[in-house]
C-alpha cells in the first residue's frame, strides 16, 4: 500500500510535489504575487535557500540566508492581496505566518510587495505589521 504525498506546507490541500515544490524545483513559476508568496513560506518550512535567493529581487537580495535551528513554520494564513495577477507588474500580499521557536508559539505578520524580473514574480520587500 501506498503512502499518499505529505500536504504542501503553504496551506493549499495538494501534495508538495503538485504545489509549491515544482516552484522549487524550477519546473514552473509562480504564476501570481500570492503563489510566489505561499511558495517562498514552504521554501523556509523546507529550507530551501537556493529557492528564496532566486526568487528575491536582485536590488533587496540578500548575500545569503541562514535559518534558525530551533524554528519550525507551522502555519500560512493569506489575510489579502492587492493586484498581484497575470495581469499586473506588482502586487501586495499580506499575511500572518505561525512557527514556533524553542518550543515556543510565534507569529510574523508581514505585507510584502512583489514585482516581475523577466516576467517572474520575485519579491521586493516587505513591512512588519504589530
Amino acid at each position: 500500500m501506498s503512502r499518499p504525498a505529505p500536504t504542501c506546507p503553504c496551506g493549499l490541500p495538494a501534495p508538495y510535489d503538485a504545489c509549491c515544490g515544482r516552484y522549487h524545483s524550477g519546473s514552473a513559476n509562480a504564476p501570481t504575487a500570492e503563489a510566489l508568496m505561499r511558495s517562498r513560506y514552504c521554501a523556509f518550512a523546507v529550507k530551501d535557500a537556493a529557492y528564496l535567493l532566486r526568487t528575491w529581487h536582485p536590488a533587496t537580495r540578500p548575500p545569503s540566508i541562514t535559518f534558525e535551528p530551533g524554528m519550525k513554520w507551522t502555519g500560512l494564513e493569506i489575510l489579502g492581496t492587492t493586484e498581484g495577477s497575470a495581469f499586473h507588474t506588482t502586487g501586495t500580499v499580506t499575511f500572518r505566518a505561525r512557527y514556533t521557536e524553542g518550543g515556543r508559539p510565534g507569529s510574523l505578520h508581514e505585507r510584502s510587495r512583489f514585482s516581475r524580473v523577466d516576467g517572474a514574480w520575485v519579491y521586493l520587500d516587505g513591512d512588519f505589521i504589530e
